[in-house]
């Protein structure tokens, strides 16, 4: 008697397999932008001084990355407690405007009003105020950011389910589980802009040390005509807020894993 072969089983496409297919196009669109500009800054069209070649600033971030990752810690700890500060300070304020009309008519008008402050403006009384030290960053960096918080929770707030809320008989306790998912997609939105704050907050206020932070290099390094590693210094700023992008998305499925929903990914 003759046994037919076993067929093989079916390949199938594993987890790994589908990050590497997902993460294909925006490397193609990298290295598309990277040779377009490679191409631009070695055609003459501008000066290196303007605009270097990404091969001289990958050379600039090669030979420099002590100094910009001395320089990243002091802007990475400034981001993470301003954000943090931000976060806090929006979702409270969230609070109170939702459950109390005198508030939201009395405090939603300064906090968008906020927005339009001109920090160099502000920047000097800080320094008067606070010093030399972080904490005038600080919240400048709060000033920026909480303001995406303090929409998105009160948004989150409003948009509770009523007839669930009569049903669990806790209102008030019932809501702010309910508004965290919204309050921490303020936060990624706050978060891309934190790392620009702090760079807005490192060049507006007078800072002390050898290494002040990236945005005092980057300015530093304009003046002196060092621009590839100026850039080289913006790409260490554009990875930071990627990287802590992501990894505010991962925080989310520990702080609010019931709104955490799987995302497939589209072939």
């Amino acid at each position: 008697m003759s046994r037919r072969p076993l067929a093989a089983p079916a390949r199938q496409t594993g987890p790994p397999r589908r990050r590497a297919r997902a993460g294909l196009p925006p490397l193609a669109l990298v290295g598309a932008l990277l040779g377009a500009w490679e191409l631009y800054a070695e055609s003459g069209s501008t000066s290196s001084y303007v605009l270097p070649s990404p091969h001289a600033v990958a050379a600039a971030l090669w030979d420099n990355a002590g100094l910009l990752a001395a320089n990243l810690a002091p802007t990475a700890t400034e981001v993470g407690l301003g954000i943090a500060l931000a976060l806090a300070l929006g979702f409270a304020l969230a609070v109170l405007i939702h459950f109390s009309r005198v508030l939201r008519r009395a405090v939603y008008p300064l906090a968008i009003g906020s927005q339009a402050v001109p920090i160099a403006v502000i920047a000097p009384l800080l320094v008067f105020w606070w010093g030399f030290g972080v904490f005038p960053k600080l919240v400048v960096i709060v000033l920026i950011c909480f303001f995406p918080v303090l929409v998105t929770t009160v948004d989150g707030l409003e948009a509770v389910d009523r007839d669930q809320l009569k049903l669990l008989r806790t209102l008030r306790f019932a809501e702010l589980p309910a508004a965290l998912p919204a309050a921490i997609s303020g936060a990624r939105i706050a978060l891309t802009v934190a790392v620009i704050g702090a760079y807005i907050a490192e060049s507006q206020t007078v800072t002390v040390g050898t290494h002040a932070g990236l945005g005092h290099e980057i300015n530093a390094d304009l003046t002196a005509l060092q621009t590839p590693r100026a850039y080289a210094a913006a790409v260490v700023l554009f990875a930071f807020a990627i990287a802590c992008f992501y990894a505010l998305s991962l925080a989310e499925r520990r702080l609010a894993p019931w709104a955490a929903q799987p995302r497939e990914v589209r072939a």
